[in-house]
């Protein structure tokens, strides 16, 4: 492949709900572009953006894949993302590096939840749109249906650039709007001139008149031109839409049909013409820290400055090896070259530069800025690092990235495999960032957190494939505590013998609420006239301290216990340590046990973000898990932000239940609030259930 200078290069993510034909698209735009022989559907398998495993399996995208193509002297890195909310990770990796995006909408479909929030995206990250409406071939797909929905939402912005021709009712052509000319399809996708048919002259009429009024609106001369009711100059249109595309004061509409290759072309010239390069995104993107003169470093797409660049992606293949994707954001990034890791304080030798294309590998001299690309085989650099030189070291904003709220207990299938399947989950974090491992100590288990359940099945059913270690999932324990709510004094007596030097520790204790539900304990002592010698205290409160970890009521953690050492006895020569530690275990479990014991519930303050038209049904779900609801905030685009205390137990599959109640267009979030009492009937229920997994 050619190395191409920034000017030249257009950075293009495909964004849209899942199943709407973006892979589809780009199988269409590399055959377009001479990349591929024949096109493959997702059906079939072997598509050249979808080409994992996984995917090929479960016939739908999981990962953000790169398909650079070369059209009229352009590069265009195009960038498939996944439609289903559970893998919203790779569209945030993908963001990050776009310098415009591709709304693709299912014609018979219409606008659904992931368009929006495909436009929502691009609106957070300030990037240009184009809205491209597939299976346009089917004759009862009106494109106006699409066109009303999407101007309900986003009023004059939408802009038809094309309108469909049918005949005999097939997809045959289209109507360029900005041209004014007719366009009929060949064989090989490409098109020739056609008169424009009498039935599309009033639509046609309709949107160049809208056309006419966003040129005017770029500048006082123009606007004067319009009002004479004088014809603008077609280059006068062309930079006017290109200026109002950039600053998202329009978004295009194109049509086309990838399975019969319809449309792409178009659509690569539309890229070429209106998208932006990176040097028209100078600013926008990438700010950070030069970390050796501590002032602000901001990506300006020169290949004249420094060398640096953004690590947007990784990709950990046990059989390729690992690939840092990166986006060069200054000078020329070469092979054969040293760059330095200012975050992690080390250098790192590139030895092959690679362009990836798919699973494709093809090897390149050099990247110039505003490029996108692939290093092999970096020792120490992640997803989220910044690549500069010592003279100039850069540590840029990391992307942001969803929080993962989704959660299971995970174990090996096979004893002994523990270490195999640890060191494997951390290779699929390193390319997978809202994966994420934690180690519950208290209650003795290993989780796993993902966006969702197919989420974490993908990454089960990786575990297996990639790397031959099998796990399963089982139900997680809830992080209830154990308290007391009354006073009690209990004696705790250790004595043993059996031969020779025997054991022996008593103590008198006395346990009450502490108030603090921060902490296991508190120990005091108050023994008088040397009943237990202070040489034991210290045995006395490791007692207690180990008692704390696993309470006797359920097995959990206690906390909020205020233990006092009244008195006791001991012998001068058969007690020890030991023994007093034991007495003091004794008189914990008795104690607690006799002190009104109930359980704790986490309770987490939870934050759900849904349409009006939903906010019934998510309050009466909520009411069903116990939640409270708090209070309502109403939010942009016709939503509300609902804010609730629900106990932690309640919130198992909530993703799920939420998508299914809305269609996919809510999203929670929550954080640990603190621990509550549970109801009489939960605690019941908890403590049965303990009582059967103890057995």
């Amino acid at each position: 492949m050619n190395v191409y200078t920034s000017d030249k290069v257009r950075n293009v993510v495909l964004l849209g709900h899942g199943g709407c034909g973006k892979t589809a698209l780009v199988e269409s735009m590399a055959y377009t572009a001479g990349v591929i022989a024949r096109m493959r559907t997702v059906a079939e398998g072997g598509t050249i953006s979808d080409y994992d495993k996984e995917e090929i399996k479960r016939k739908f995208s999981i990962h953000a894949s790169t398909v650079p193509v070369e059209f009229e002297g352009v590069k265009i890195n195009i960038i498939d993302t996944p439609g289903f909310f559970d893998f919203t990770g790779e569209v945030y990796e993908a963001l990050s590096v776009a310098d415009a995006a591709v709304i693709v909408i299912n014609g018979k479909s219409g606008v659904e939840v992931g368009t929006t929030r495909a436009f929502d995206f691009c609106k957070k990250y300030n990037i240009p749109v184009i809205a491209f409406v597939t299976n346009i071939d089917d004759e009862n797909v009106k494109l106006k249906t699409v066109v009303d929905q999407l101007r309900d939402l986003y009023g004059k912005q939408i802009a038809p650039f094309h309108l469909p021709l049918h005949e005999d009712g097939k997809f045959v052509g289209f109507v360029n709007v900005v041209k004014m000319q007719g366009r009929k399809y060949k064989a090989d996708g490409t098109y020739e001139e056609m008169d424009i048919p009498e039935g599309r002259l009033d639509a046609l009429d309709e949107c160049r008149e809208y056309l006419n009024e966003a040129v005017a609106e770029t500048s006082e001369e123009l606007m004067d031109k319009f009002f004479e009711g004088e014809p603008f100059t077609q280059e006068e249109v062309s930079t006017a839409l290109r200026a109002s595309v950039h600053d998202r004061s329009i978004f295009p509409v194109l049509v086309g049909d990838p399975s019969t290759n319809y449309g792409a072309q178009a659509l690569m010239i539309a890229i070429n013409k209106y998208f932006p390069s990176p040097l028209d995104r100078i600013g926008v993107q990438f700010t950070g820290t030069n970390t050796k003169a501590n002032e602000v470093y901001t990506a300006t797409y020169d290949s004249t400055r420094q060398t640096n660049a953004y690590v947007f992606k990784t990709i950990v293949d046990p059989f390729v090896g690992k690939f840092s994707l990166v986006k060069v954001t200054n000078g020329i990034l070469k092979a054969d070259s040293t760059v330095y890791n200012a975050e992690r304080m080390a250098e790192e030798k590139i030895g092959k530069l690679y362009i990836l294309r798919g699973k494709e590998q093809i090897e390149v001299p050099e990247l110039h800025a505003g490029d996108i690309g692939a290093i092999a085989k970096l020792n120490v650099t992640r997803t989220g690092d910044t690549l500069s030189t010592k003279l100039c070291p850069v540590i840029y904003d990391k992307a942001p990235m969803p929080t993962p709220y989704t959660y299971v207990r995970y174990q090996a299938k096979t004893k002994g495999d523990e270490d195999k399947v640890s060191a494997a989950i951390k290779k699929l974090m390193e390319e997978d960032l809202t994966l994420r491992e934690v180690r519950d100590e208290a209650n003795r288990q290993s989780l796993l957190y993902g966006l969702g359940d197919q989420h974490l099945e993908v990454v089960k059913s990786k575990l297996a494939d990639r790397y031959k270690v099998e796990i399963e999932y089982i139900k997680p324990r809830v992080a209830y505590k154990e308290t007391i709510r009354g006073t009690v004094q209990v004696q705790g007596k250790h004595k043993k013998q059996s031969g020779g030097h025997g054991q022996y520790g008593d103590v008198k204790m006395q346990f009450e609420p502490s108030g603090d539900l921060e902490k296991p304990y508190e120990f005091y002592e108050t023994v008088f006239g040397g009943a237990v010698p202070k040489n034991y205290f210290p045995a006395v409160e490791k007692g207690i301290a180990e008692s704390c970890l696993k309470g006797p009521l359920a097995g959990y953690p206690v906390v909020g216990v205020k233990a006092t050492l009244l008195d006791g006895s001991y012998h001068p020569v058969d007690s020890s340590e030991m023994a007093f530690k034991m007495a003091a275990i004794l008189a914990f479990k008795k104690g607690i046990l006799d002190a009104k014991p109930v359980l704790l519930e986490p309770i987490v303050s939870l934050k759900v973000t849904c349409l009006d038209a939903n906010t019934g049904d998510v309050m009466g779900d909520l009411n069903k898990r116990r939640g409270r609801v708090l209070g309502m905030n109403p939010v942009d685009g016709g939503k509300q932000e609902i804010v609730a205390d629900i106990p932690m137990a309640n919130l198992m599959g909530y993703a799920t239940d939420l998508r299914s109640m809305t269609g996919g267009s809510a999203e929670y979030e929550y954080e640990f609030s603190r621990y509550e009492v549970c109801p009489n009937d939960v605690q019941q229920k908890i403590l049965e259930e303990a009582a059967k997994e103890e057995e």
